[in-house]
Order: C-alpha cells, then structure tokens, then sequence
C-alpha cells in the first residue's frame, strides 16, 4: 500500500510541480523547433516531403485527365472504325 499511495501521489502532482512557476512561454514548441529546423539536420526530411507532394500532385493531374483522354481515344477509334472504306478517308 505504500507503494501504490507513493505512486499516486508522484502521478498526481506532476501537473502541479509542471505549473507552479510556468510561463506560458515555457509550453510553446516553436523555438525549439525553429532551433531544430535552421541547424539542418531535418533538410533531407524537408526535401522528401516537398518531393512527395509534388509527385502526389503531378499524379492527381494525370489522374483527373484520364477519363477526358480515354473519351477522346474512343471517339477516335469509333470514327476510324465506321469509315465504310479506304476510300472515304481520301
């Protein structure tokens, strides 16, 4: 039983000792991460990411343009093929 009033009472006021004498600055993530991005060592990470949106991007095109280009592929096929002989296509 010690233990267990021991470790509840360690659980319980981590909130407490993390916020008595706080700032709100304290719990703000962007100086680190700013520190963390200007030093470089997150550039090859950066440059894969840009890559993947890129190419994400890129096949979102193609993707959007398929149905048009497969509808003018079968329209150009069906006028191929209803010409009733090489001599009309003259």
């Amino acid at each position: 039983m010690l233990c267990v009033a021991t470790s509840g009472y360690a659980a319980l006021s981590v909130p407490y000792f993390l916020t008595i004498d706080a700032d709100l600055a304290d719990f703000d993530p962007r100086p680190g991460l700013a520190r963390l991005v200007e030093s470089g060592r997150l550039d090859a990470v950066l440059i894969a990411v840009a890559n993947t949106k890129h190419g994400a991007r890129l096949a979102a095109v193609r993707v959007r343009h398929l149905p048009r280009d497969a509808a003018i592929s079968l329209a150009a096929l069906l006028l191929l093929l209803s010409a009733p002989g090489p001599e009309a296509t003259r």
